[in-house]
């Protein structure tokens, strides 16, 4: 018997802001969620599988329309079809508080109660399935004491969305421990929530959280898929990842420090995004660079604003038979610059870069500097999150910093050059 387990499908879950990107594959990027469900069916049907398991959350939320749910209700009507069946315990996002349209159910597809555990036994295949769904998006108690009792001669399974003892980045639902995972007696547990794929425990029970199916921005990075387990005599003999995501999310660091055209830059990036997407052609693979390090690029950049960003993006159109889209290209470099010596010169660049050192002396004192050049700029709303400057660390506002000294240094190494040519 074959098995699959995946969790956080997360269906037609919206991108927001992708309009903004410019040559952005906005359509690839929405559809995405959709095609890894689908490169699923096909991957259960061509295994022969004898049961689907999914482990909360299809669904972003409620649907927007008919739509999502019509297309999910397709893919199950697809699997039934082919005798396989399906097992689904509702998560966070998709909880019976979140979704309010209903569709006619599909024969064969098992959606676990909200309002108790259940276990679902086949003797014919020797398995026998347990869980409960959420019954609304926050679940702060442990549901697996609640759980049923392993069946006696079967395979049991155990399905379950879960924080389990809390992962970075994901609220805490559903809490508890491998102990008392363990204590269940089950073969397997196939939980849900977290979007990193992680093997918990290898055996006695194997527990596995499979990652989300497909990766849906640049914190969600890396290959993307589902677990397909094979059981003979009650004994799992195989289990592997199997990699469904369409579009691939990747963060780049490049060290530039020594790099001093934008050329040389060009054919680093090439060279280190040929590593990335080695083995996976066949998908569009979305980059978010990080260029950092000690480069006279950074003064490039500084005189030519947006010089390495068009470089990178130049570089792409170089590449044959592969699809990468650069989703971003942010900098952390620094200009070449013997500090003690500018900051002893006597004229305008000797008092910008002492100015620059005293401002970064203190980090408490860099911080409310900062704030009062902010002043009375209101917060961002939560989709900008991340570029709401009210929220910058420590780092990032040095590399703030750093940036406007090259820029300020650029003009006036500019003045100082016309100067001495008159």
């Amino acid at each position: 018997m074959k098995f699959i387990h995946a969790a956080d499908l997360h269906v037609d879950s919206p991108l927001r802001g992708l309009d903004s990107y410019d040559g952005a594959p906005v359509e690839r990027l929405r559809g995405a969620t959709r095609q890894s469900l689908i490169a699923l069916v096909d991957l259960a049907i061509e295994q022969g599988v004898a049961l689907v398991i999914f482990a909360g959350d299809i669904y972003d939320g409620n649907w927007a329309d008919f739509r999502t749910g019509l297309f999910f209700r397709d893919q199950m009507v697809r699997l039934r079809r082919a005798s396989i069946l399906v097992f689904i315990v509702k998560g966070n996002h998709d909880a019976e508080s979140q979704i309010t349209k209903q569709l006619p159910e599909v024969e064969g597809v098992y959606v676990f109660s909200a309002l108790k555990s259940e276990t679902f036994d086949f003797e014919g295949l020797a398995v026998a399935v347990h869980g409960r769904s959420f019954p609304h998006r926050a679940v702060p108690e442990d549901l697996v004491p609640q759980y049923p009792p392993p069946v006696p001669g079967r395979f049991n399974i155990g399905v379950l969305h879960t924080s389990l003892t809390g992962r970075e980045g994901h609220d805490t639902y559903a809490p508890t421990s491998i102990d008392a995972l363990v204590d269940k007696g089950y073969d397997y547990f196939a939980l849900g929530h977290v979007h990193a794929r992680e093997v918990v425990r290898e055996s006695g029970p194997r527990i596995v959280f499979p990652g989300n199916l497909q990766g849906r921005h640049a914190k969600e990075t890396g290959p993307k898929g589902c677990e397909l387990v094979t059981v003979e005599g009650g004994i799992i003999t195989a289990a592997e990842f199997v990699p469904l995501d369409v579009v691939r999310w990747h963060y780049l660091y490049l060290d530039a420090s020594g790099l001093a055209t934008v050329d040389a830059l060009a054919k680093n990036f090439l060279a280190r995004v040929g590593e990335l997407i080695a083995g996976a052609r066949d998908r569009l693979h979305a980059v978010r660079l990080l260029v950092h390090g000690e480069s006279s690029l950074h003064r490039l950049e500084a005189e030519q604003p947006g010089s390495l960003a068009a470089a990178i993006q130049a570089a792409t159109q170089d590449m044959d038979e592969v699809d990468v889209w650069v989703e971003q290209v942010r900098l952390e470099l620094r200009s070449p610059l013997d500090r003690v010596a500018a900051a002893e010169r006597a004229d305008a660049i000797g008092e910008v870069v002492r100015l620059v050192d005293a401002i970064g002396a203190n980090e408490a004192d860099m911080k409310a500097w900062f704030a009062a050049q902010l002043g009375d700029m209101r917060a961002l709303p939560s989709g900008l999150a991340d570029a709401d400057p009210n929220a910058l660390d420590t780092d990032a506002i040095r590399t703030l910093l750093a940036d406007a000294e090259a820029t300020v240094l650029a003009q006036l190494s500019g003045i100082d050059t016309e100067e001495r040519a008159k």
